[in-house]
């Protein structure tokens, strides 16, 4: 069989699947392997490999579709993409998402611009619940919204709330004026802060200026 012919037989099966799971996907890639069949559904994509569905861009070096009716999707290598109902632009060294659920876990160096918000996020490890709008963070957690820098080694970040939840040594930096506690939360609509535990911090006099 060549590979032309191959890659078409593949194409018609990518087709007949994502049809049957209510949703179309575009799909694109240097090389594409894989296999259907009632107990397994399994597709490779390798170099410049790209999946596009009805709310998700995934781009990267390699995406693997697994699962019934392809339900699972992990992108490795150069990953980058958007949420294109959330206005959500990501990179990141690993991904996996869930097509059903609408949960994406991002891995390695994560970077995540909300354009919505107008804000801008990093850390190693983000899980994004889509249904729920709602980003936690781990390890390594910087967040600039505005003035506000704000840090910590947890954050749940609720992007229709427009809320954050800061944990793990928070602490949020607006000029010169510093908190910090074992807890903090932002509006990011008021700009209010609430600080519990332990609270500390310091603000500019800027009275005699």
């Amino acid at each position: 069989m060549t590979m032309k012919k191959l890659f078409s037989i593949l194409a018609a099966l990518f087709i007949f699947n994502f049809s049957c799971f209510a949703e179309n996907i575009i799909f694109k890639a240097d090389q594409m392997t894989g296999k259907s069949s009632d107990s397994k559904d399994y597709a490779k994509l390798t170099g410049n490999a790209s999946i596009i569905t009805s709310s998700m861009e995934i781009y990267a070096d390699e995406i693997e579709l697994s699962g019934e009716n392809y339900r699972f999707i992990e992108a490795s290598g150069n990953v980058s993409g958007s949420n294109v109902k959330n206005k959500i632009d990501f990179t990141c060294g690993q991904l996996l998402y869930d097509r059903e659920t609408e949960v994406a876990t991002l891995q390695n160096a994560v970077h995540l611009i909300d354009r919505e918000n107008e804000t801008i996020a990093n850390a190693e490890i983000m899980d994004y619940d889509q249904n729920k709008s709602t980003i936690i963070m781990q390890i390594s957690v910087a967040m600039q919204q505005k003035d506000n820098i704000c840090t910590g080694s947890h954050a749940i970040y609720k992007t229709d709330a427009r809320t954050l939840f800061l944990s793990g040594n928070p602490q949020i930096s607006k000029g010169k004026d510093v908190f910090r506690a074992q807890e903090i939360e932002l509006n990011l609509d008021t700009q209010d802060i609430i600080l519990d535990g332990r609270v500390r911090g310091s603000v500019e006099d800027t009275k005699n200026r």
